[in-house]
């Protein structure tokens, strides 16, 4: 790769160090990017190896003794714009363990809960996630109302955009294409697979729809109901109850039952460790979609290392296609790859998505803006694959 993300850790020599490194990898592994892209520096070979030209993520871990290393490459790093993430470790002490330097950097508390958290920020920062973390709960209002609040609150408080039918639809909003639309933008599904759940009409079409759109699924089955084997076990990522998970021991729905905290904290990593390998699992669909449909109609579209795809025209023009989950957004394009291509001016860009489910408003917006905007980045819906390529 010509362009490389480079994850510079600095400051202390602490032991959990290794733990990042390591689950980086496993990330970049997950997301199917090539392992030669990633490139790790610190004060050891930061001289050598660091461009900055190129992307570049700052992880600064700080000391309880205020023995602080490695603040003249930080003062460097933020003159070039750096983003450097803080992070320190007991509570309310970042001005004690974090050097003035980096005082206007919002810094992070490290908890082992946060291990992943840490890693998407910087997967954030390259782009290479989304940094919008929407999460949809799916649940049986009449038997699991109580712990789908209480899930609700627990990961707004850890930055996540949730969607919870009851607290996030509008007044006047039309309910079911809000659903529908909402749950079509979402990372991941938190599913409460109590023993009604797949009674109810609305609560099955949900279930189907996450797989029909490859949504990864944190289920949580409720004690003594079995999660049944399907088609969506790929994407699905069962958690079997037991009653000591929950308050009291009490998860019969007449008693407004709630999960114990301790095992709130393990749902929150789990929706975090799943959203690197959904992302990745959702471009693939939309990818070998759109290559077969352009390998049958001639035209000779290229992967790129970067997941998004080229295609080299006969008039030396190139049209980059970017799978785009989700509703496309503007910075779909910022990939450090595409910005070089961009500059040439030979080039033009069609964020490709599957628009099923998404509110027609938003599909009219996307299309106003295809044929009003003058530069060459437009988008191309699932369903228009073929008779855009077709005529182009």
């Amino acid at each position: 790769m010509k362009y490389k993300y480079q994850l510079i850790i600095l400051g202390s020599d602490v032991p959990i160090i290794k733990n990042i490194r390591d689950l980086f990898n496993k990330r970049i592994e997950e997301l199917n990017l090539p392992g030669g892209c990633l490139k790790i520096i610190d004060r050891n070979n930061y001289e050598d190896e660091y461009l900055g030209n190129q992307p570049a993520f700052v992880l600064y871990f700080g000391d309880n003794s205020s023995d602080f290393k490695d603040t003249d490459i930080v003062q460097q790093l933020l003159k070039d714009g750096t983003m450097i993430l803080p992070i320190f470790f007991s509570d309310e002490s970042f001005s004690k363990e974090i050097p003035k330097i980096l005082e206007n950097q919002n810094g992070i508390q490290y908890k082992e809960i946060e291990e992943d958290r840490i890693v998407n920020i910087a997967l954030e920062s390259f782009e290479l996630l989304r940094n919008t973390r929407k999460v949809f709960i799916s649940y049986k209002r009449n038997e699991s109302t109580s712990v789908a609040i209480q899930l609700f609150e627990a990961l707004e408080a850890h930055n996540f955009d949730v969607f919870l039918d009851t607290h996030s639809v509008g007044k006047g909003q039309p309910f079911q294409d809000e659903l529908w639309h909402r749950m079509t933008d979402c990372d991941v599904i938190v599913l409460l697979n109590t023993p009604g759940f797949l009674t109810s009409h609305w609560c099955k079409e949900e279930f189907a729809e996450a797989g029909a759109k490859q949504i990864g699924i944190v289920q949580l089955v409720w004690p003594g109901h079995a999660v049944e084997e399907d088609d969506t076990s790929h994407i699905c990522y069962p958690k079997q109850l037991i009653k000591e998970n929950f308050e009291n021991d009490s998860f019969d729905n007449k008693d407004s039952p709630k999960l114990k905290i301790s095992f709130i904290e393990d749902v929150i990593k789990d929706v975090e460790s799943i959203r690197a390998r959904n992302l990745a699992a959702r471009q693939d669909s939309l990818i070998t979609d759109f290559r077969n449909i352009a390998d049958r109609l001639g035209h000779k579209v290229v992967v790129q290392p970067e997941r998004f795809l080229t295609e080299d025209l006969a008039n030396g023009q190139r049209r980059v296609y970017i799978p785009t989950i989700g509703i496309p957004q503007s910075n779909s394009c910022q990939i450090a790859e595409i910005k070089n291509e961009m500059s040439s001016g030979k080039v033009s860009i069609r964020l490709i998505y599957d628009d099923l489910r998404i509110r027609e408003k938003w599909v009219d917006h996307l299309d106003w803006l295809n044929k009003n905007l003058s530069i060459d980045i437009k988008t191309l819906k699932k369903q228009e694959f073929e008779s855009w390529l077709q005529n182009n």
